[in-house]
Order: structure tokens, then C-alpha cells, then sequence
């Protein structure tokens, strides 16, 4: 009869160790740059600066974001989504951040995670990015946005 060992199967330990060597989480170069991207894209929500939010997101068809009340495909339906919103309505959106939690997974992807409370009413919410480092820059490639039900 066999004797089973503690140590994980031989494939277990090898596909570790390739995983490890391809794939650098939270190099700190990679993250520093992604940390400025992430703040960079909040200081021009807040003031929105839609030429910043515009150029934060990948120019692309395939780029997508999920809105609390909205779901937008493409790069041309988020930019429109942000040139047609009203002052009254950023001015209920001010929010401020908290727990913000940003990972890289080698030198070229990351995601950012955070949650935000709403100044206006304290609802509280969150928002997850993932990024991919283009020519260009960081952009983010798909973003969801969403309310916690009261309570």
C-alpha cells in the first residue's frame, strides 16, 4: 500500500513554481504606476475631467463598464455616458473612498477594488477596475460600479 505524503502531487509543485517564476504579483514598480493611474482616474471623477476619465479607459470596442444603473459596451458608450451626465447628478455621486485595495499580476495587469460611501446619504457602494498597461499607459478594461442595498 502506498503512503500518502504532506507535500502537495509533483505537477501541484511544479505548475507553483512556473506560476511563480511568470508571474510577479504586486511587483513594486508595477504597482506604484497603477496606484498613480487609480488616483489619477479618481481626482478627475471627482472634478469630472471627462478628457481624463475618457483617456483612462482602453479606446476600444471590447472595453466594458457595469454602472449602477447602466450597462455600457465599448469605449464610445462609456464616453458618451460621461459627457451627457447633469451637475446635479455628480453633485449626489461625491463620495469618499475607503478600503482601496490594489494588486498587480505580472508588470502589465491589475486590479483595483475599493468601496465608497456617497457624501449625500452615506449609502455605500463599490467599484472593481481591471487594468492592463497599454503602449500608452494604464487603462482599464472593465469596470463595475455598484450600490449595497440599505440597511
Amino acid at each position: 500500500m502506498r503512503a500518502w505524503s504532506a507535500s502537495p502531487p509533483r505537477w501541484k509543485r511544479r505548475r507553483a513554481e512556473e506560476h511563480s517564476m511568470t508571474h510577479e504579483i504586486d511587483n513594486p514598480e508595477a504597482l506604484a504606476e497603477l496606484r498613480e493611474a487609480f488616483l489619477r482616474y479618481d481626482l478627475a471623477l471627482e472634478q469630472n475631467d471627462v478628457a481624463v476619465l475618457d483617456d483612462s479607459f482602453w479606446e476600444d470596442a471590447r472595453t466594458l463598464r457595469y454602472g449602477v444603473g447602466e450597462n455600457l459596451y465599448g469605449h464610445a458608450e462609456i464616453a458618451a455616458f460621461r459627457a451627457g451626465r447633469q451637475p446635479a447628478e455628480l453633485a449626489r455621486r461625491a463620495r469618499r473612498l475607503e478600503r482601496t485595495v490594489l494588486h498587480t499580476f505580472g508588470r502589465d495587469f491589475g486590479v483595483a477594488n475599493t468601496e465608497y460611501v456617497l457624501l449625500a446619504d452615506g449609502r455605500r457602494g463599490r467599484q472593481s477596475q481591471s487594468w492592463v498597461r497599454f503602449p500608452e499607459g494604464w487603462k482599464v478594461v472593465a469596470a463595475h460600479v455598484s450600490l449595497m442595498a440599505p440597511g
